[in-house]
């Protein structure tokens, strides 16, 4: 499996030289400005002390404070955690959003944690971050966390400082300021992104679609677009996936995982593995779990004309590579999925100002800036003659950087 980091610095190499990046401002983007290991040992509930490893990456701040992303998985490593700062710091750049790149978790599996310990583990790690605050490093929810633990977060950031700080913590409940539309903004990001795509490329409005990780993300993607009449063909989630060249009935099957909390044993379709799906039969392909799932062993056998990437980074250079050779047309994940990270913006300026937005106002201006992102990497795409949207995004990207750092000085 490639490395993350290594994959987000090859989009750094490939743009700062497509765009003629200033060779300090790559130096200085190479590596991150901070990361931090450190240890929260935790008396369970059975009196056992167990010590969990944490990361927080605040990868560079150029543009404004670091923010976003806690995961709390067993599989967290040091790399992944760079990698997921650098690409934040990148998504904000895209978005036009004034904020640094921040990520950060801890290696645990939640699932086998009582409410009362992942609740201890939460504050703990709160307790524990060195740089911390609303105009410092913002810490949002990712995979493992959710409103709930965000709600922790925030309360124990407060308890420390002794005063309310509702812009301290993103993807927290609406009840302690967070904002509405939270939980729906990267899927219904990739949404709009899909739809967009879609019309560019003259594909039919029955275009077929399937979907890798059918999470809060995947879920969300796929369910607006069987709503607008494209025939959704495979999901995946961890357990495995399911297939029905006729279409999959998005309506039953959430029913099926609300019930069930998987895809698996949905009746009436074919089993497929995740790396059967990712090879499937469709139009569109949303890699919408993890990265680095499609590598050179099995690009040569996708068959999409359009992928959509939902989770970040799941396509390794070289694939990427055999994939634009196919002419298959790859929308990143820096601009695809940077919904969450848009509201997250959108959230940080409600809690700041005290002024909340309803619902129609968050996806009214969530649409505008995506699509905004999403139409000048088209544009610098044909300006730097480079059929990689993903360079052309970097190269955007790298600009607004750039030009921060030489108005602090720092090249």
């Amino acid at each position: 499996m490639s490395n993350p980091f290594e994959t987000a610095l090859n989009s750094l190499y490939s743009a700062s030289e497509a765009a003629n990046v200033d060779p300090n401002v790559v130096a200085i983007l190479s590596k991150p400005k901070r990361i931090t290991e450190f240890n929260i040992p935790l008396k369970m509930d059975n009196g056992e002390v167990k010590i969990f490893t944490a990361y927080r990456c605040q990868y560079n701040d150029a543009l404004g404070a670091t923010k976003d992303g806690t995961r709390f998985v067993p599989n967290l490593d040091p790399d992944t955690v760079k990698a997921l700062g650098f690409w934040m710091t990148i998504k904000h750049a895209v978005a036009d959003i004034p904020a640094g790149g921040g990520k950060g978790g801890i290696v645990v599996d939640p699932s086998k944690l009582s409410k009362n310990e992942l609740e201890k583990l939460t504050r703990a790690y709160m307790r524990r971050l060195p740089v911390k605050g609303a105009w410092v490093d913002v810490p949002g929810a990712d995979i493992g966390t959710s409103a709930q633990t965000q709600g922790w977060m925030l309360d124990e950031y407060e308890e420390i400082m002794g005063y309310h700080s509702p812009a301290a913590v993103n993807d927290k409940p609406t009840i302690l300021n967070g904002t509405v539309g939270s939980f729906e903004a990267t899927g219904l990001g990739v949404f709009y992104v899909t739809v967009q795509a879609i019309k560019d490329l003259g594909l039919s409005k029955g275009s077929t679609v399937a979907v890798q990780g059918y999470g809060q993300v995947g879920a969300i993607a796929a369910k607006l677009l069987f709503d607008e009449g494209y025939k959704i063909v495979a999901v995946s989630d961890i357990n495995g996936g399911v297939y029905s060249e006729g279409g999959i009935n998005i309506d039953e099957l959430d029913k099926h995982v609300a019930k069930t909390g998987t895809v698996a044993d949905f009746a009436g379709v074919k089993v497929i593995s995740n790396d059967e799906l990712l090879t499937a039969h469709c139009d569109i392909l949303i890699p919408a779990a993890v990265q680095s799932v499609i590598h050179k062993s099995n690009a040569k056998d996708i068959k999409a004309k359009l992928i959509v990437e939902g989770a970040n980074g799941p396509i390794t250079p070289e694939a990427e590579k055999t994939l634009l050779g196919k002419e298959i047309y790859i929308v990143p994940d820096v601009i695809a999925n940077s919904g969450g990270a848009i509201v997250c913006h959108f959230e940080r300026i409600q809690g700041l100002t005290d002024m909340y937005w309803d619902l129609d106002t968050v996806k009214t201006r969530l649409h505008e800036r995506i699509l905004k992102a999403y139409n000048q990497g088209i544009e610098t795409s044909k300006k730097l003659n480079n059929p990689s949207l993903r360079v052309a995004a970097w190269a955007n990207a790298l600009g607004k950087i750039s030009e921060a750092m030489k108005a602090r000085g720092w090249v």
